[in-house]
């Protein structure tokens, strides 16, 4: 059964996601804004697959999505999950903003979460695709 009562917070998705292999904390935003990103071991810089900052005072995630699995987790929870709010236009489809504050069950940040991170490693090169799951003992993937 979700839980609504004790809601994640951002700190406990942010440690969730930076627990995936290659994942890393940065600021490319400022202080109010951390982002977590995915490499492969010699990439220099990553992808960004979750952004957390507070929204209207409200701690909120953004994350990475494809259009059709945002779409639908958007008309789950109308009004609560939304496109990219920070995005421009043309990203928008590919990021769902959520507040952290129970509107959504953990179990479906959590996939959400798994969903960014699986899509941003599929949109790397093979060969970094292969580094990383080799650098991780296994697939980068989250999900079978």
């Amino acid at each position: 059964m979700p839980n609504y009562i004790d809601p994640m917070d951002a700190d406990a998705l942010i440690d969730y996601c930076l627990a995936k292999p290659g994942a890393y904390l940065d600021y490319p935003f400022g202080v109010d804004v951390a982002v977590v990103k995915v490499k492969a071991p010699t990439q220099s810089s990553g992808r960004i697959f979750a952004q957390v900052a507070l929204i209207g005072g409200v701690p909120s995630a953004t994350l990475s999505c494809d259009p059709a699995t945002a779409v639908t987790y958007r008309q789950l929870y109308p009004g609560v999950v939304v496109r990219g709010y920070h995005c421009p236009p043309v990203q928008q489809p590919y990021f769902n903003t959520l507040p952290l504050a129970g509107d959504v069950p953990d179990d479906d940040i959590i996939e959400l979460a798994d969903i960014a991170y699986d899509v941003v490693v599929a949109k790397l090169p093979k060969y970094r695709q292969r580094e990383l799951a080799e650098a991780t003992g296994g697939t980068a993937s989250t999900r079978p």
